[in-house]
């Protein structure tokens, strides 16, 4: 398992449990009127940053999908993408994060309706989704893999296999690998979908799809110490003939213009230092995921 997340000096250590996450997220929304601020009045980039160092505070909405954002088995907080919040948010002068967990779908929505102020999810940067939201330049790249029986009785190695055994399929709700799968031939409509890697590993355990599929720091980290599955090798997917280069980062509100470039900001600073590498390795990541991707470059159709 991941370790947690480091203390912050400023914070009192306790962590944050699973029973605190969902009773904040809870009053959140008990208490929208007084906690949604109408960013479309502020000055031109918006006024968040400004907000977040007053209250001290960043609402983080996060997935439950290791090993981007994820409560472990301690019940705190703990993840790639909120241990890097949780250095550059510092870094920033907030000291304090309170998430928000809510499925991996809803989290553009979420985010557009100021239920929190950043995606912290490792989620994939692509022109769809950047006609929504802002992203931070990206913070890691990664393949895909898939789940199977132990074994892989049916040698599925990528998605244009799937097609051709005629394999059951499934990922997660809102996963942009759906789209490869389509991509090489196999009917969208057969492609179920299942709340998180744990819901996919166990369907495939039991014998109701062949492969589960989504990007492979996932998998393997859902498969690894699984009794009676497996992890693929990691691939690249293709579509069309040309490779799909999956990256991921932070999501802002297409208002705060500031807070993003500030953000990035401290993020490049990171990498150039090799600290990046640094945070995110107990999560299982390597210098092979590592990146100089911009998300200009991802949001271009």
């Amino acid at each position: 398992m991941a370790p947690p997340l480091r203390k912050n000096p400023r914070r009192d250590g306790s962590g944050i449990s699973r029973r605190s996450l969902l009773l904040g997220a809870a009053a959140l929304g008990a208490t929208a009127g007084c906690a949604r601020i109408d960013t479309r009045a502020a000055e031109e980039g918006g006024d968040l940053l400004d907000r977040l160092r007053a209250e001290g505070v960043v609402r983080l909405g996060i997935a439950s999908e290791v090993p981007y954002s994820y409560i472990g088995d301690d019940g705190k907080l703990t993840g790639q993408a909120p241990a890097i919040a949780e250095v550059i948010f510092g870094r920033l002068g907030v000291d304090n994060f309170q998430p928000v967990l809510t499925e991996f779908g809803s989290l553009i929505p979420g985010l557009n309706s100021l239920q929190f102020d950043v995606v912290a999810a490792g989620m994939w940067i692509n022109p769809e989704r950047c006609r929504s939201v802002i992203f931070s330049d990206p913070d890691y790249v990664a393949k895909d893999a898939f789940i199977v029986a132990e074994g892989n009785p049916l040698g599925v190695q990528d998605y244009s296999d799937l097609v051709e055994a005629g394999a059951r399929v499934a990922t997660g709700p809102g996963w942009f690998q759906a789209d490869y799968a389509v991509g090489n031939g196999y009917p969208a409509g057969d492609i179920q979908t299942f709340p998180d890697q744990v819901a996919g590993l166990d369907a495939v355990r039991q014998g109701r799809i062949d492969a589960f599929f989504g990007t492979a720091p996932t998998i393997v980290a859902a498969a690894r110490d699984s009794a009676g599955v497996e992890a693929t090798e990691p691939f690249t997917p293709v579509v069309d003939g040309e490779e799909q280069i999956g990256a991921g980062g932070f999501a802002f509100r297409p208002t705060e213009t500031n807070l993003r470039d500030a953000f990035n900001a401290e993020l490049h600073q990171l990498k150039d230092s090799g600290e990046l590498l640094e945070i995110v390795e107990p999560f299982g990541f390597t210098e092979e995921d590592m990146t100089d991707l911009t998300a200009e470059e991802l949001c271009t159709e």
